[in-house]
């Protein structure tokens, strides 16, 4: 027993060397940090990566959702959310600047998107900028077109700049096909870039050459679609560009599928035998000779196809040329084919050939047929174009119609033609009776001159910078 007044025993406290202290205290902090930080030394860390989805975008100057490019980043002994993009330098200042590009998104996977400053080509430098110092550069060749009337409402169609001939497929989706390949493509209506899907229909209906898509039309799930019927540019007859045929459409939207159906060649020859019949009252005979060029007033080139009021049988072909007369001031010609039907699924049977209608006369103050359009309401719009524009050189107008041979059509609108391209495509037609309703029309713009370097559209090297104009207009202002 230890007396009350006996000083108690005395507490040792341990105390640790400074170094140990040190230690203990690294060990706590570096237990806080990810995994990826605490690797070790920059020679822990691989070279960044970075590619692009693709390295060509283009752009427009005042465009409103211009098409992005996708960038995938990565670094070994990282995590990806700890690398950085950016644009570092540019080629051409006045085309786009470093500080004109926007990166967005986190990890492996960034979008880049590109503001034009004016109209030309640039090269971006992207870099991604990874842990320990390291970083690595690509580059992203840029080209812009010049600004356009009705910017808010215009978008672009990337990967062909011959749009000749649209379908609607639902869920904010169309088919578009292009004059100078026998590619179908699909697309968002509403914004612009590059196609979501495509088909090549050549190897289908076993066309070794262009088709020249003009025209479409949708019965139910089939699509009918037309070649020009006419010589090529040079007046040479070529036997693919009388091709009529039809793909049957299965999904919608983003799943829309196509697969080829039937195909009739004799077309052509069909209607230049019944016009023969009827005293050659066309001209048929003469625009389709050998060595007569297509796209003249007295030619012969089939730019319009539609179905006839409340029928799935007979299709209205729709002529750029010839007018009728031929001459300034003349009218634009439709000719009922009766039996479409028929036809398409004729596939090859020799004892099956066209019959027509009376041919159908429209006053379109002297501009011919580019597009023709029906909803179910039996309303129609129609492109008017003239004969001869390849691009926006002459007048374009929009026009509506109830159908009927002998009633005549309405102008509803004239088409800017300040910009590049030629009008070619009325998508769809809404309820025209309708507060707000609108049209989209879309341009060729193949022979334009889209970036101020003298080249056609349809000359430039890489598809992405090869893109046809997308306008949705008021009908009812």
């Amino acid at each position: 027993m230890v007396p009350s007044h006996a000083t108690p025993p005395r507490r040792t406290r341990r105390v640790l060397p400074a170094a140990a202290l040190a230690l203990v205290t690294s060990a706590v902090t570096l237990s806080a940090l990810p995994g990826s930080a605490v690797a070790g030394s920059a020679s822990g860390y691989g070279t960044p990566t970075i590619k692009l989805a693709t390295s060509y975008l283009s752009g427009a100057v005042g465009a409103t959702g211009d098409p992005t490019v996708t960038v995938k980043v990565g670094q070994s002994g990282a995590d990806t959310g700890a690398l950085t993009v950016s644009a570092t330098a540019t080629t051409h200042g006045s085309v786009a600047q470093a500080g004109d590009v926007t990166v967005t998104g986190t990890g492996a996977t960034r979008e880049v998107a590109v503001r034009a400053r004016g109209k030309g080509y640039t090269g971006l430098t992207l870099k991604v900028a990874g842990l320990g110092g390291k970083s690595a550069t690509t580059t992203l060749h840029y080209a812009a077109s010049g600004a356009v009337r009705n910017a808010a409402d215009t978008r672009y169609l990337t990967g062909s700049s011959d749009s000749s001939a649209a379908v609607d497929v639902g869920g904010g989706y169309m088919v578009v096909a292009d004059d100078e390949s026998n590619v179908l493509r699909l697309y968002r209506r509403d914004a612009s870039g590059a196609p979501v899907r495509t088909w090549d229909v050549g190897s289908g209906l076993d066309a070794d050459k262009e088709i020249d898509i003009e025209g479409a039309a949708r019965v139910g799930d089939t699509i009918y679609w037309t070649g020009s019927l006419g010589n090529n540019k040079d007046g040479e007859p070529k036997e693919d560009r009388s091709t009529l045929f039809t793909t049957t459409v299965s999904g919608s939207g983003a799943d829309t599928d196509l697969e080829v159906g039937g195909s009739y060649q004799g077309l052509r020859d069909d209607l230049v035998d019944w016009d023969k019949a009827n005293g050659d009252r066309l001209g048929f005979a003469k625009g389709t000779a050998d060595g007569q060029v297509p796209k003249q007033i007295d030619g012969f080139n089939v730019e319009g196809l539609e179905f006839a009021p409340g029928s799935g049988s007979t299709a209205y072909i729709g002529f750029r040329a010839p007018l009728v007369p031929p001459a300034d001031g003349g009218k634009a010609l439709l000719v009922p084919v009766t039996n479409a039907d028929e036809l398409a699924g004729s596939v090859g049977d020799k004892d099956t050939h066209a019959t027509f209608g009376d041919p159908i006369t429209l006053d379109l103050g002297g501009l011919s047929v580019r597009d023709i359009r029906r909803n179910d309401k039996g309303q129609y719009l129609i492109v008017a174009g003239s004969w001869a524009a390849e691009d926006n050189s002459a007048p374009y107008a929009l026009y509506s119609w109830d159908g009927v041979a002998g009633h005549q059509p309405v102008k509803r609108l004239d088409l800017p033609t300040a910009d590049p391209g030629g009008w070619e495509i009325v998508v769809d037609v809404p309820d025209l009776a309708a507060p707000g309703a609108r049209a989209q029309v879309i341009t060729d713009g193949g022979s334009a001159d889209l970036y101020g370097d003298g080249t056609e559209a349809k000359d430039l090297e890489h598809e992405e910078w090869r893109k046809s104009r997308s306008v949705s207009f008021p009908l009812n202002p």
